[in-house]
């Protein structure tokens, strides 16, 4: 696939099949995330994978979190399963270094951008994903599970896999109402 077509065409698919991206795939997946835009040089990023035995520990992680929380059975219920939407999943964390030119924000960004190239690593390589987030990211519990310090901050939950389903075509959207000049 072409680098201009995957971007203009970058759509999250949700229904994900075996098999998980592996061996050199999963590595340039990496790569692609170690490629963010880095100022200072601080590689603010850290991947954890989950697949398999990890799903479950994710599961297990979310769980926990939300009967901390007092979450309903319902919402409970509904994150044990979570993880299983797909083959892996990769969270997706920002490692803050504490800097005088590169504030915690910027470290985050950063982080992002990383996932986005996962993201688009993986669809260029023949697999699929989609990127998670929501309230369980910020919980402090779930940061204790992954070992967050200070202003480190989970940007994502990443799931990837093979595509089960053909994409939505991708929206049309009128560049005026985003854009204007000075």
């Amino acid at each position: 696939m072409q680098a201009l077509d995957l971007l203009l065409q970058r759509r999250s698919m949700a229904n994900l099949t075996e098999p998980a991206p592996e061996g050199k795939v999963l590595e340039n997946i990496i790569k692609a995330g170690l490629r963010a835009p880095d100022h200072g040089n601080l590689t603010p990023w850290r991947f954890v994978i989950a697949q398999g035995e990890g799903l479950r520990k994710l599961s297990t992680i979310l769980v926990s979190a939300a009967s901390v929380n007092n979450s309903e059975q319902a919402v409970i219920d509904k994150l044990k399963k979570a993880p299983f939407r797909a083959p892996m999943v990769i969270t997706v964390i920002a490692k803050v270094t504490q800097h005088p030119k590169v504030p915690a924000l910027e470290q985050y960004l950063s982080a992002g951008c990383a996932a986005q190239a996962m993201q688009m690593a993986a669809v260029a390589q023949g697999f699929q994903g989609f990127w998670r987030s929501g309230e369980w990211m910020f919980d402090s519990s779930v940061h204790q599970a992954f070992g967050l310090q200070g202003e480190d901050q989970i940007v994502g939950f990443l799931y990837l896999g093979t595509p089960g389903c053909e994409p939505m075509k991708t929206p049309e959207r009128a560049l005026g109402d985003f854009i204007e000049y000075l």
